[in-house]
């Protein structure tokens, strides 16, 4: 079996995040990059099935600037037999949909049986991909996954609803999305970090894809406007004088609280 996970570089939560002022993009030079950790546990999944039926293959497959390599290395280091980075400058700023697009084309091109991610990106946030990418390739979807099973030709799991729990299941070729439900990703060793350097990493352009991204070709998002977050404003202070319970009422009725 042949398995491509989806793995997608991010500035890290744990340091500064801020938008560029005139492009409206993430400033990638603002703080530190990581692997999105939803990646990695879509990532150990793969892993976890590869460790458990030999002869399976997992590819690391990333759309991200040329500096993203080393998180991509990352992902090979982890366990990954081999990498595929989509790098063109045509794609800065590419919107969902063109992502999907680009991202279904390099899909093809591996012919995977299975195609994993995570359902929600910690920059982007868009929780949309997944499906775009599964109508693209005309591969049965299983999004949102808090567990997942692969199977010789099956793959089933669980999505986790406000009703309760669904159980669901496709025959491949299919795209599964998961959530951070499922269990933490392995931490790369030495020997694994070493290995990595020489692991077939693949990198593809727009006319390698053979995709054309011009705006008659796919539709393109349009940023209207981007500010600052504006400082946080002070809040009310409510000084007891013997009142303070109808201040406090008064308040929340005006802030349509209660």
């Amino acid at each position: 079996m042949k398995i491509f996970v989806l793995v997608k570089e991010v500035p890290d939560t744990y340091g500064d995040r801020k938008l560029d002022l005139e492009t409206g993009l993430a400033d990638r030079g603002a703080g530190d990059v990581v692997l999105d950790e939803i990646t990695e546990r879509a990532l150990e999944a793969a892993l976890t099935y590869a460790d458990a039926n030999p002869g399976t293959e997992v590819v690391a497959l990333s759309m991200a600037p040329e500096s993203a390599t080393a998180s991509i290395r990352r992902a090979l280091a982890m366990g990954a037999a081999s990498a595929v980075h989509i790098v063109d400058e045509g794609l800065r700023g590419a919107d969902l949909g063109t992502t999907a697009a680009v991202l279904a084309a390099a899909v093809r091109r591996g012919a995977p049986d299975l195609v994993l991610t995570g359902n929600l990106s910690t920059d982007g946030a868009g929780g949309v991909l997944p499906a775009m990418l599964a109508e693209h390739l005309g591969f049965a979807q299983l999004t949102a996954l808090s567990a997942v099973q692969i199977a010789d030709g099956s793959v089933s799991g669980t999505r986790a609803t406000d009703f309760g729990a669904q159980e669901v299941s496709a025959t491949l070729p299919a795209v599964v999305s998961i959530t951070e439900a499922l269990p933490d990703a392995r931490f790369p060793n030495f020997k694994g970090i070493m290995a990595a350097k020489k692991k077939p990493l693949e990198v593809l352009s727009l006319a390698d894809l053979g995709v054309d991204i011009a705006p008659e070709a796919a539709p393109q998002a349009i940023m209207t406007s981007v500010a600052e977050k504006p400082p946080r404003a002070a809040g009310v202070k409510i000084t007891d004088e013997g009142d303070a319970a109808a201040q406090l009422v008064d308040f929340l009725v005006q802030n349509r609280l209660v």
